[in-house]
């Protein structure tokens, strides 16, 4: 059974949500919260297995839950659920530590898939979501060509994407990994030139269109 703790502000949708996951029998709703520092206390209390969190609520948005239970090493895999296509909110939740990212019309099948998904430590960002994004830096023309025959991403190079994925600093991702700083930024700067963009924001969202986090 999978433990999940629902934050959301509007209680006809909370309500919604609890009960199509009620519908089977691996997802169980152990804890509600109506905003962003009532979510905090519960789920600090009921140490989830997943979060389903708002990303606009009242008092603390979902971005600043995120930030404060990070901050105090009790965040939970955490999935994002918003109503609208927000790339703001996309790359703040990425680089906040958010393991899903999800529209509120989800199916209960594509949601229930994306809570056993992050539960078992798999990220889960919503492809309409992430082409939306990448259509919109791709608008601002900040990329520059990759090279015509790139070698493919080693092993640790592709173990460093996905902790910037998860929103490590590069002092947090050598200190998990066993390496020097430097030699971290080393491999962001491969990772940068094998992808062809500018920043680690870009590189996650390359990372997550090609499926190689």
């Amino acid at each position: 059974m999978i433990r999940v703790v629902l934050v959301e502000d509007e209680m006809l949708v909370r309500r919604g949500i609890r009960g199509l996951l009620s519908l089977g029998q691996e997802i169980a709703v152990v804890g509600e919260a109506s905003d962003g520092e009532e979510a905090i206390s519960v789920i600090r209390k009921h140490k989830p297995d997943v979060v389903l969190l708002d990303v606009r609520m009242p008092k603390l948005s979902g971005i600043d839950v995120l930030e404060a239970l990070r901050a105090s090493g009790s965040l939970p895999p955490t999935i994002l659920l918003t109503t609208f296509d927000d790339d703001a909110a996309l790359l703040k939740g990425i680089r906040a530590g958010a393991k899903g990212f999800l529209l509120k019309d989800v199916s209960v099948e594509r949601l229930t898939e994306a809570i056993v998904l992050v539960a078992a430590g798999e990220t889960i960002i919503r492809p309409a979501v992430t082409e939306h994004a990448l259509k919109r830096l791709e608008a601002n023309q900040t990329e520059f060509e990759s090279l015509e025959s790139p070698d493919p991403l080693t092993k640790r190079e592709l173990e460093v994407l996905r902790m910037m994925a998860g929103g490590y600093s590069n002092r947090e991702i050598g200190g998990a990994l066993g390496a020097s700083e430097g030699t971290v930024k080393n491999h962001i700067t491969s990772i940068l030139s094998k992808l062809g963009v500018r920043d680690r924001i870009r590189a996650v969202l390359k990372g997550l269109e090609s499926g190689r986090i």
